[in-house]
């Protein structure tokens, strides 16, 4: 938590969450005005982050077509919890992605969709004629959250960060299941979930490229 309240952090991550230009959650402030309330709140916030006290605010729940038809769900976090999620995801990314399988791809840093095709290229130049298309209906509303939150507690030793990254992302929102889209952490949170079926995959002896909660083998 000491790294992700520090200066230069809390900078970058004020800078990242103006540039998105992301809805306004439940509190309506934009990302403009982020800035402003920072200066004058931000020792309290800090003081707060810190000492595992932060209570994050409740998601705006939104509803958006999909392109294959149906309804996706967003969560849309007010703008101080997009920011400290944004804190805390430059702090966790580092730590998390050199770990996941190289053949996943979605929300990666350094990669993109691009990747994943030229992947499977090389797998049909290869002489693989069998896909396997893999579709986690509804993976994010039905995340579990007793087997999320036991993962990421294998991975991050701090409890202050559980508090205030998995609550302000809506997890823990008088559900047992999802986690709503439209944080900046809930790709990162997926990504824990689904490198185990990575790394049981590549167990077996299977050529996949998966990208998000989309997956080919």
């Amino acid at each position: 938590m000491e790294q992700a309240v520090a200066r230069e952090n809390a900078l970058a991550a004020l800078t990242r969450v103006r540039r998105n230009k992301g809805s306004p959650g439940l509190d309506g402030m934009t990302g403009e005005e982020l800035a402003p309330y920072l200066r004058a709140h931000w020792a309290a916030l800090r003081e707060a982050l810190l000492a595992g006290t932060y209570q994050p605010s409740a998601v705006k729940r939104h509803l958006i077509p999909k392109s294959g038809g149906g309804m996706r769900q967003l969560g849309i976090p007010t703008g101080l919890d997009r920011f400290v999620q944004q804190l805390l995801l430059q702090v966790l990314q580092p730590l998390c992605d050199p770990t996941f399988s190289e053949h996943s791809h979605g929300f990666r840093p350094g990669r993109r969709a691009h990747d994943a095709v030229r992947e499977a290229q090389q797998y049909i130049q290869a002489g693989r004629r069998w896909v396997v298309d893999v579709d986690l209906e509804q993976f994010f509303d039905r995340v579990n959250h007793d087997v999320l939150l036991g993962k990421l507690q294998n991975r991050i030793e701090d409890r202050r960060v559980l508090q205030a990254g998995v609550l302000a992302n809506g997890v823990v929102v008088e559900r047992h299941e999802g986690t709503p889209q439209g944080g900046p952490l809930s790709p990162l949170l997926a990504k824990v979930l689904l490198d185990e079926v990575d790394k049981e995959l590549e167990r077996r002896g299977h050529c996949f490229v998966r990208y998000a909660d989309d997956c080919h083998v």
